[in-house]
């Protein structure tokens, strides 16, 4: 049962940084997009850091949001275009964590996308940070350990 899990494990890892991968790419291309469209300055530096900051769910978006509101800030002052430019990356936020993560790890390690968000939920609740940062590995374990119980139980019942 132990090595089942590990080959399955060490599959949906390769996958779910496969699919972090994908994350970053999507979420810093389209924040550098708009950004550059809102004539923001450091377009590309802050879309690059707005990608990385989803390796930390939840937490790394909003210690990006300080730096992204202090040079529309320092641009603008306080104007419609921080507005403006806020209302951009809060929606790139919500999208990110609401559609692009349940549907792309949903496909990425073989769970549904209402098991991604209780999973999130779950951990979180137990664990804090770090289970917002291992809940879709810890479900994926859950998952494989269940896949793995199931066919081992099924091996060992007795014929009638």
């Amino acid at each position: 049962m132990a090595i089942q899990v590990g080959k399955e494990m060490n599959q949906q890892i390769l996958n779910y940084i496969r699919g972090k991968v994908i994350e970053i790419l999507i979420v810093g291309i389209s924040t550098t997009i708009a950004f550059i469209f809102l004539d923001l300055r450091y377009s590309v530096l802050l879309g690059v850091l707005v990608g990385l900051s989803v390796l930390v769910p939840y937490v790394g978006a909003t210690v990006v949001t300080i730096p992204v509101f202090l040079v529309a800030l320092f641009q603008w002052g306080l104007s419609n275009e921080l507005g403006y430019v806020m209302l951009a990356y809060g929606i790139i936020q919500a999208i990110d964590g609401n559609v692009i993560v349940p549907l792309l790890f949903s496909e990425a390690v073989n769970l549904h996308p209402v098991t991604i968000i209780i999973a999130v939920i779950l951990f979180g609740g137990l664990w804090g940070f770090w289970g917002v940062f291992f809940a879709i590995p810890l479900a994926t374990l859950v998952k494989a350990v269940i896949n793995a119980w199931s066919c081992t139980q099924e091996d060992y019942e007795p014929a009638q």
